[in-house]
């Protein structure tokens, strides 16, 4: 599996790091809002949908390749954090993060981030700008199952 290193300072960027994180398992206690340092960070576990294999048994007879690495997802400038949806007292709970996009305020760079997590709950930052990195930290496993939004029980990977 390839590292990712991503940085996203547009609508255009952060649409790619979107399609990245779509379906990553997040812990609520490896969620941080740093309002000091105006920053939001979390660790999040990445469903590799680059290396996914299409259809049920794979290619080849071959069982399919269904991986997560271990990554960090980093905004700065941020002045406000939100969430709705989600309890922060659940540490352990399991957040199914499906979206990240970008609002912007009017003409200029402030906006809103939104992170959507499937469930109903949403996380929403204001930004004096987008400035976001996605980063693989390198440890990857192997996923029982690819996520499926058309299955009745989603489950976890």
């Amino acid at each position: 599996m390839e590292e990712l290193k991503l940085v996203a300072l547009d609508h255009d960027d952060i649409e790619v790091v979107s399609a990245h994180v779509q379906d990553a398992l997040v812990r609520a206690a490896e969620i941080r809002w740093q309002p000091r340092e105006h920053r939001f960070v979390m660790a999040l576990n990445r469903f590799d949908w680059m290396n996914a294999v299409d259809g049920k048994d794979g290619v080849g007879g071959k069982s399919p390749d269904y991986r997560r690495c271990r990554t960090a997802l980093r905004f700065e400038r941020v002045n406000a954090c939100k969430c709705r949806g989600l309890d922060p007292s659940k540490k352990d709970a399991v957040l199914n993060l499906l979206a990240v996009e970008f609002t912007p305020e009017g003409d200029g760079p402030a906006g809103t981030i939104t992170l959507t997590f499937s469930g109903g709950g949403v996380i929403r930052l204001d930004v004096e700008c987008l400035e976001a990195e996605l980063v693989d930290l390198g440890e990857v496993y192997a996923a029982a199952l690819c996520p499926d939004h058309f299955a009745a029980d989603t489950g976890t990977a």
